[in-house]
């Protein structure tokens, strides 16, 4: 019975070293595809090492990152010996198999060797371990200037900031960003440009400075030829910036663009419903009623959105704030619970619209009853903004206190069928816009090599006509 016990015990750890092999024989493997990449000038391997980062992230161990780092760190004893404590393993107890090589270190090498061990202290929630390996971090990649290395920095500046946040730090990291954002911006490294920007932007945004977050968009220049990843996200943010800033118009604009760029995968989902939520409140600011299907067909806790819509849309103002009251957390873990607070003037908007629809000729004090003011003075101060608004179509008698209402106008006298046409001639031409800039045109080299073929073509068929005619005198030298 003890052999039986003794080799199923054997087993286990044969499978066990033959999982660990084929890790660190995986992980070589990106390692192949760096060096092409910097070979080449070709970042479609780093794009290749980053789509098995997903995976190989899951599968990371306490033994696998050791012999990775004691094959690649053989002539730089100290940064293996950092990155080892940063792990938690000693020199002496890693037990390296026969088969594997040392591996030349380059600076794409070291940098995505960093980024393995960022990835595996954040997901064992090493944060104060991680916080020190960050600044060592930042100082290795300020030695470095190889535009093979834009990829790999914009995803450490990701998990640096992503460190801070955690920990709840978010001062300390805004020079180093600023720094590293010019540095980035004056060597044309695209991807890293357009990721420290947006994580300026969420960093501000996180703390509530929206005049530096709206100063940054202002004084920086957004890549065009970033990824969709990082445009989507920029988009977001600047949705929520002209969202507190009352311009709800752009604010639209800008999170119907991140909605449409967004990734189309599972990991996206997140951003997709924290966009999606963004924009039902920006529509519910401007005015307009979210339909029915964007909560059905999106996953995650749309009730709370769902209530507010209906609330304005019934014009009930202590249905709002029963909702607001019942959702207030909720409201903030999304941070959208300032955004979701102004709502409170649309829905007063909105019952006066209804009662001006309904009654032809009403007092200020039922109005004031009806949608639950504090007084008749406040209720004629609203309802006579309304009437300036241009929200209903009425008139106030101050002597005798009511309400009467005008006769309904047909809509297309009024300027409303023209701003719907707007917008959506402004939402073609971007989209529009966007797939010409998606199209791919060949290189001048290749309209070159083609433009040479068709004027030898041209010239042998000139000859041949010569010849039928007999006049070669324009072909001889």
């Amino acid at each position: 019975m003890s052999d039986i016990k003794n080799d199923v015990a054997m087993k286990d750890v044969d499978s066990v070293v033959d999982e660990t092999n084929s890790l660190v024989k995986e992980i070589e493997q990106s390692f192949i595809l760096l060096g092409k990449a910097a070979t080449n000038f070709d970042n479609r391997y780093i794009s290749k090492v980053f789509r098995d980062l997903g995976p190989l992230r899951r599968k990371l161990n306490k033994d696998v990152l050791p012999i990775v780092i004691k094959n690649a760190y053989v002539d730089d004893p100290d940064s293996k010996k950092m990155l080892l404590e940063a792990i938690g393993t000693d020199d002496m107890d890693i037990d390296v198999d026969g088969e594997s090589k040392d591996i030349e270190l380059t600076p794409e090498i070291e940098l995505y060797t960093h980024l393995l061990v960022q990835v595996y202290l954040l997901d064992h929630k090493e944060y104060q371990k991680l916080n020190v390996l960050n600044d060592g971090i930042i100082k290795l990649m300020k030695s470095y200037n190889r535009r093979s290395l834009d990829f790999i920095q914009s995803k450490i500046w990701f998990y640096i900031c992503r460190t801070k946040e955690l920990l709840g730090d978010f001062y300390s990291i805004r020079p180093e960003l600023l720094s590293s954002l010019r540095t980035a911006t004056l060597r044309h490294d695209t991807e890293t440009t357009a990721s420290i920007i947006t994580l300026l932007l969420r960093n501000y945004l996180l703390v509530h400075d929206v005049t530096l977050a709206s100063n940054l968009v202002e004084k920086t220049e957004f890549p065009e030829n970033a990824g969709n990843a990082l445009v989507a996200r920029y988009y977001y943010y600047l949705a929520k910036i002209n969202a507190i800033q009352l311009d709800y118009s752009t604010a639209h604009e800008c999170v119907t663009v991140a909605i449409r760029k967004a990734p189309q995968t599972k990991l996206a989902n997140g951003f997709i419903q924290s966009a999606t939520k963004l924009s039902i409140i920006i529509e519910l600011l401007m005015g307009d009623i979210p339909e029915l299907k964007v909560f059905k067909k999106q996953a995650g806790n749309f009730e709370p959105y769902f209530y507010v819509t209906r609330a304005v849309k019934l014009g009930d103002l202590k249905v709002f704030g029963d909702v607001l009251n019942t959702y207030e957390k909720l409201f903030k873990n999304d941070d959208n619970f300032t955004l979701v607070a102004r709502l409170r003037q649309n829905v007063i908007k909105t019952g006066i619209r209804i009662i001006s629809l309904s009654y032809s000729k009403i007092s200020l004090k039922d109005i004031c009853i009806k949608l639950h003011l504090d007084s008749e003075e406040l209720t004629e101060y609203i309802v006579s903004k309304s009437i300036r608004d241009g929200v209903i179509e009425a008139t106030i008698n101050h002597e005798k206190g009511f309400m009467q209402s005008k006769e309904l106008l047909d809509v297309y006298s009024t300027k409303l069928p023209q701003t719907e046409f707007d917008q959506r001639i402004k939402f073609c031409l971007s989209l529009h816009n966007d797939s010409v800039k998606a199209m791919r045109y060949p290189s001048d080299s290749v309209d070159k090599v083609e433009a040479g073929k068709n004027l030898e073509k041209e010239d042998e068929i000139d000859l041949m006509m010569a010849i039928e005619e007999g006049d070669l005198d324009d072909f001889m030298d």
